[in-house]
């Protein structure tokens, strides 16, 4: 799969192209919905399939300081719509400029101008241009004067209410990933750094990898949690761990720093300082305690750690 970042990006003689557009934060299953009827698209037309996802966030350059916590690095995005069978991603960085542009000039900059669209598939609420003024309806009506057809799927509902972002982030904050499991079609990915902590969970007998979240992390409630960590994630060298991750401010020893913690187990030899990691949180085990004292939470842990063990074992 291509990756372009940005319009400038695109070949000049790029081909016409089936496109959608979105945010996709998460690629989850609503999105890969309309994702999926892109690529169907694409074959039919014999043409390139190409998705248009817009970073940073739009509310953040619209509205400063709104930014959603995300479901998804960029580089997960692109790598999950990959596996979806699209042909080029396109990062379009949403600036001020950008969120300026009457609907009529977005479709003539971006979907004419560079993709020469054959055709657009969008969610049914997709909203464009200046002050989000543009709907589906005004997409296909423009669409139609510019010789491409508009495809706006309906929204898709699971158990839970339809699957959006904003659901699914709701069920993080919630602490609720065997839920958002569901929705997302996978478990949920927080990335991140591993920095040097204070080395108490290696005095404990549970060395931790400490994580420097990446930006806007969508991080679970604090508890703990039955847990994957990755190692060179999206690449050929990743290696996948089971691991018992707290989240939280280690409140027994009276810190208000909140930190992603994750023990691999039955492993102290791991050398993963300043390696980017991912954490795929499968199901959680337990709120945040504050114990009586340090053998009391070295307890807990032994616990923590048998069911982690259990859980993963049961949904490999």
């Amino acid at each position: 799969m291509q990756r372009w970042q940005g319009l400038e990006d695109v070949p000049l003689d790029q081909p016409r192209s089936v496109l959608a557009l979105g945010i996709f934060d998460g690629v989850h299953r609503g999105h890969r919905a309309i994702v999926g009827k892109a690529v169907d698209h694409a074959h039919a037309l014999g043409a390139p399939s190409v998705v248009i996802t817009f970073d940073p966030h739009p509310s953040e350059v619209v509205r400063p300081g709104t930014h959603p916590p995300l479901l998804s690095t960029i580089d997960q995005r692109c790598h999950l719509l990959a596996g979806i069978g699209v042909d080029a991603v396109c990062v379009l960085p949403f600036t001020r400029e950008l969120a300026a542009l009457t609907p009529q000039a977005f479709i003539d900059q971006v979907i004419i101008e560079r993709f020469h669209a054959l055709a657009v598939v969008v969610g049914a609420n997709f909203r464009f241009g200046h002050r989000a003024s543009g709907d589906t309806e005004l997409l296909q009506e423009l669409g139609a004067s510019a010789d491409f057809v508009v495809d706006a799927e309906p929204l898709i509902a699971g158990v839970g209410g339809v699957w959006s972002s904003t659901y699914i982030r709701g069920l993080v904050g919630a602490g609720d990933v065997a839920s958002a499991r569901a929705s997302l079609g996978r478990p949920h990915r927080v990335e991140g750094t591993v920095v040097h902590g204070d080395a108490r969970g290696r005095d404990l007998g549970y060395p931790t990898a400490n994580l420097t979240t990446t930006p806007y992390a969508a991080v679970p409630a604090d508890g703990v949690y039955a847990a994957r960590l990755i190692t060179a994630p999206y690449t050929d060298h990743e290696i996948t761990y089971p691991a018992a991750v707290s989240v939280g401010t280690n409140p027994t020893f009276g810190s208000n720093e909140r930190r992603v913690e994750a023990y691999v187990l039955d492993r102290d030899d791991l050398e993963l300082y300043g390696a980017h990691v991912a954490i795929d949180f499968v199901a959680r085990i337990r709120g945040q305690v504050t114990f009586d004292g340090v053998d009391a939470l070295i307890a807990r842990m032994a616990i923590d750690v048998e069911e982690t063990r259990d859980i993963l074992a049961a949904s490999s």
